[in-house]
C-alpha cells in the first residue's frame, strides 16, 4: 500500500510539473549577423502558449557583455528569454534596451534588473509606460493568468534624451534614434552601424498589419521610417514578422501608412465625414497581411482624427 501511495504521489507531482510547463514559450535566438541574433515571436495575439511574446526580441553579443533588445511581456517570459541568451553566450546581459512602450517591450525589465542589467529607454517612453503600465499588466493577467505572476512594471535606469545617441560596449557601437514616436511615443530605432542591422521595434511590421492606436502618431512614424531608409540597412529586425529587407518593410509598413494618410488628408480637406472616409479607403493592397480585416477600420478612423488635428 505504501508503494502504491508513493507512486501515486510522484505521478501527481509529475502531472503538476507538466501542467506548469505546458505553456512555456520556446524562445530561440537565430543569427542575423556576426554577434547579432533575433527571436521572432508569433504573429497572432498574446496567449498563454506564447506568454505574451507575440513580438520580436533582439540580442547583441560583445566581448564586454550582451545587449538585449526588449525584455518580454512578463517576469516569467523574461526568464525564458534569459535562458535562451545563455544558450547563445556565456556573457552576462549588461544592457536591456526597451524600443517602445508596448508591454512585450518592457514589462520583463524587473527580471533583468534583478540580474544586474542596466535598463535603457527613450525619455519619451516614460510617461506612456507610467500611464499604461498598470492597464497593460491587467490585460496580460486576463490573457495569461498565473503566467503573469511576479511581473512588476520596472522603469529604465538610463533614459535616452536626445534624438540621436551613441553608446559603445566591448567595441560594438549602438546608435539610438528617436524621431517623435510611432506606434507608441517612445518608439526608437537601435542601429548597429558596424553590422548594418537595425532593430526597429514597433516602427516596422511585416507579414501582419500594424496597429494605429489612440496614442500612435503616423506623421513621426513615417519620419522614423525615413530614417531607416537613410541608413540603408542590410537586415531589418522588425517589431513583428520575419527578419527582413528594406523593400519588404516599405511594402508592409511605409506604403500602408502613406496610403492611409493621403486618403484621410484628402477626406479632411474635402470635408468628407469620418465614416465615409473610412469606408472609402482602398484596403485591398494590404488585406494580404494578418489581422488586416480586424485592424483596418480602427487604424483608418484614428488616422482621420490625427489628420484633423494637424
Amino acid at each position: 500500500m505504501n508503494i502504491l501511495l508513493k507512486h501515486t504521489k510522484w505521478l501527481l507531482i509529475s502531472i503538476s510539473l507538466l501542467a506548469g510547463t505546458a505553456h512555456a514559450v520556446d524562445v530561440r535566438f537565430e543569427p542575423v549577423a556576426e554577434g547579432v541574433y533575433a527571436f521572432v515571436g508569433e504573429l497572432g495575439q498574446r496567449t498563454a502558449s506564447n506568454e505574451g511574446l507575440n513580438a520580436n526580441i533582439g540580442l547583441v553579443v560583445t566581448p564586454a557583455g550582451a545587449v538585449l533588445i526588449d525584455s518580454g511581456a512578463t517576469f516569467s517570459s523574461a526568464r525564458q528569454i534569459h535562458q535562451a541568451v545563455q544558450r547563445v553566450t556565456s556573457q552576462p546581459v549588461r544592457w536591456v534596451v526597451n524600443t517602445g512602450g508596448q508591454d512585450h517591450r518592457w514589462l520583463g525589465n524587473g527580471y533583468f534588473k534583478a540580474q544586474g542589467a542596466e535598463i535603457i529607454a527613450h525619455k519619451q517612453a516614460e510617461a506612456d509606460m507610467r500611464s499604461r503600465g498598470g492597464d497593460q499588466l491587467e490585460g496580460l493577467r486576463s490573457a495569461l493568468g498565473s503566467l503573469a505572476n511576479g511581473t512588476v512594471p520596472t522603469f529604465a535606469s538610463r533614459w535616452i534624451t536626445q534624438s540621436d545617441e551613441r553608446l559603445e560596449l566591448g567595441g560594438v557601437v549602438l546608435e539610438f534614434k528617436h524621431r517623435g514616436g510611432a506606434h507608441t511615443p517612445g518608439d526608437m530605432l537601435v542601429w548597429l552601424p558596424q553590422q548594418r542591422v537595425v532593430f526597429t521595434g514597433d516602427v516596422v511590421y511585416v507579414d501582419r498589419l500594424l496597429g494605429v492606436l489612440p496614442f500612435s502618431q503616423s506623421k513621426p512614424w513615417l519620419a522614423t521610417f525615413a530614417e531607416i531608409e537613410r541608413l540603408a540597412p542590410l537586415r531589418i529586425v522588425p517589431g513583428h514578422g520575419r527578419v527582413t529587407d528594406l523593400s519588404t518593410a516599405q511594402a508592409d509598413t511605409r506604403d500602408y501608412l502613406v496610403a492611409l494618410r493621403n486618403h484621410m488628408k484628402k477626406a479632411v480637406d474635402d470635408g468628407v465625414d469620418m465614416s465615409t472616409a473610412v469606408k472609402s479607403f482602398d484596403a485591398k493592397p494590404f488585406m494580404r497581411l494578418l489581422n488586416a480585416a480586424d485592424l483596418m477600420p480602427g487604424n483608418a478612423s484614428r488616422t482621420y482624427l490625427e489628420l484633423e488635428r494637424e
